[in-house]
């Protein structure tokens, strides 16, 4: 089966899943006011959760893209400090919408404190959950602009669970996401030279795509429990990819095969038609692709063993965390039973920023 059958069928198996889905988080619990993040979900009614008005028209990122035309906003060459940095108007933290594709997105946005230019980090949810979910859930939205980053947790389309993987029938997902680039980087001082992904699950999927599919506009990509569902392509520009994925994982098996080997009735029929490989063959894959070759292990906290890529071309870094006995889950952050265990001894979060840090500029 190819890969966008692959994807679609996946796709089409976890819509079947109950409203709170195998990769949903927590809903969040309302945080002390001193704590909240400003795209907590506990708070709708506040200022900073009022659509901005700079974030619904953006006619020259709205329209959709050509056959055959990227989506990235600006070739390698031309990116820089962004325009955003003298915006007259910069958008605010909160909740937005734009339109792309003729269709309304939302996002959440959380905002640093200083001047820039800063980076800029897309944190991508899984099949089942929500931007709400995601940014309660990976906790970016808080550690990361802590640590300057602009940090924008998009919503997908109305109507579906997930992200469109590039090559599959649905919203054009790539290109709505590097139209949401373009618009922080118009709407605030941004580094365009230094622009990031990470996601949970499907969203692991979508955000390790994108190396691909924004023509290595991202410098680096963090993928917790998906890196596996998305195929890398041929020769992508040098990125920063760190993987993270348990042993134990019920929803896609460390080992590959039929995703949810616990699924009866029609929805096993289903996961029969998806072959997913080993999560340690999908990271030699993405290796591979990035040029980068010889292997390191290490063992960086008890249960947890990490592969590093030795030799990769200049920009290139290749990470995989392997958590024995972890679940569909996040390490280091809150605990969802329903998932599978949770590792506690490791900060996917802390480590994702830490390489992000480190990571070349574009």
């Amino acid at each position: 089966m190819g890969r966008g059958a692959i994807a679609w069928t996946l796709a089409a198996l976890l819509a079947m899943l109950p409203a709170a889905g195998c990769t949903a988080a927590p809903q969040p619990a309302p945080a002390p006011q001193a704590h909240r993040s400003p795209v907590s979900p506990a708070n709708p009614a506040s200022p900073q959760s009022e659509q901005s008005p700079q974030a619904e028209q953006s006619p020259q990122h709205g329209q959709s893209r050509q056959a055959g035309q990227s989506p990235s906003a600006q070739p390698p060459q031309a990116r820089g400090r962004a325009s955003g940095c003298s915006a007259a108007a910069p958008l605010k933290a909160g909740r937005h919408t734009m339109t792309h594709d003729g269709l309304r997105r939302t996002f959440l946005l959380a905002v640093p404190k200083g001047e820039g230019p800063h980076p800029v980090l897309l944190d991508l949810h899984g099949l089942g959950s929500d931007a709400a979910q995601e940014s309660f859930y990976s906790r970016l939205a808080v550690e990361g602009p802590r640590r300057g980053y602009v940090v924008a947790t998009p919503q997908a389309a109305d109507g579906r669970m997930g992200w469109t993987l590039p090559g599959t029938s649905g919203p054009d997902d790539a290109g709505f996401l590097a139209a949401l680039l373009g618009q922080l980087e118009s709407g605030l001082c941004v580094d365009r030279r230094r622009a990031f992904a990470a996601g949970m699950s499907y969203g692991a999927a979508m955000s390790a795509a994108l190396i691909c599919a924004l023509d290595g506009r991202l410098a680096g990509v963090g993928a917790v429990g998906g890196l596996s569902v998305a195929r890398p392509c041929d020769r992508p520009l040098p990125t920063t990819l760190l993987a993270f994925h348990g042993t134990a994982d019920r929803a896609v098996p460390y080992r590959g095969g039929h995703p949810f080997p616990d699924a009866t009735g029609a929805l096993r029929a289903l996961a029969d038609l998806v072959v997913l490989p080993p999560v340690e063959r999908a990271a030699d894959d993405w290796a591979r692709a990035l040029g980068c070759s010889g292997r390191a292990t290490s063992r960086p906290a008890t249960g947890v063993r990490l592969r590093t890529w030795t030799s990769c071309p200049a920009g290139a870094t290749v990470r995989l965390y392997t958590l024995a006995g972890g679940g569909h889950t996040w390490p280091g952050s809150v605990e969802v039973p329903r998932l599978g265990a949770t590792a506690r001894n490791l900060d996917a979060t802390a480590l994702i920023l830490d390489a992000f840090d480190r990571a070349p500029a574009r």
